[in-house]
C-alpha cells in the first residue's frame, strides 16, 4: 500500500482512507478493468456471420489483455472476494462482459448454425481456452509475436465452434 501512495503522490493513510486493505484495493482495480471491458464490448458492434462476431469478441478480449496483462490476470486469475461465480452469476446474467457472447450463442443456437446445448457451459468453456491460452502466452510460454497468437486463437476458436456446429 506504502508503494501505491508514493507512486501515485499520496500519503499511505489518504490510501486507507478510499481502501480499508490491500484488497480492497485490488477488487476496486479488478472492478474498474471490468466496468472497462464492458464498456468497450458495448460498443462493439458485431458484423458478419456467428463465427465473425464470436471473434470480434474475442478479440476485444485479446486486446485488454495484451494492453493490461497484470490487470487481466487480476480480473480473470486471481482469487478474490466478490469474483462472479458459475454458474449462478452467469445464468443469471451478472456478467457484462460473458452476456454479450452468451447472446451470440444462444442467438446462434436459435437459428441453428449451432446445436442445441447449454449457452452458458458453452460461454464459459470458450472463455477458459481464451483465458487459458492468454496466461501461457504472457507467461512466455510461447515464442510468437501478438499478431501470431491473435491468430492462432482463432483458429483455436474455429476449431472449437466446428465441434459444436450443427
Amino acid at each position: 500500500m506504502r508503494r501505491v501512495a508514493s507512486a501515485v503522490g499520496i500519503t499511505p493513510m489518504a490510501l486507507y482512507r478510499h481502501y480499508p486493505n490491500r484488497e480492497g484495493l485490488l477488487n476496486a482495480l479488478s472492478d474498474e478493468g471490468f466496468v472497462k471491458l464492458a464498456a468497450k464490448l458495448a460498443q462493439l458492434r458485431l458484423t458478419g456471420g456467428i463465427d465473425r462476431q464470436l471473434l470480434q469478441i474475442l478479440d476485444v478480449f485479446l486486446d485488454h489483455a495484451f494492453d493490461h496483462p497484470r490487470l487481466f490476470e487480476l480480473m480473470f486469475l486471481t482469487r478474490r472476494e466478490g469474483a462472479r461465480q458459475y454458474p449462478d452469476d452467469f445464468r443469471t446474467r451478472r456478467s457484462p462482459t460473458a452476456n454479450v457472447s452468451a447472446d451470440v450463442v444462444a442467438s446462434a443456437m436459435e437459428s441453428g448454425h449451432l446445436r442445441k446445448d447449454d449457452v452458458w457451459e458453452i460461454v464459459f468453456e470458450t472463455g477458459a481456452l481464451m483465458h487459458g491460452l492468454v496466461m501461457l502466452y504472457l507467461g512466455g510460454r510461447m515464442a510468437i509475436s501478438h499478431s501470431e497468437f491473435r491468430s492462432y486463437c482463432h483458429r483455436s476458436f474455429g476449431r472449437y465452434l466446428n465441434g459444436i456446429r450443427s
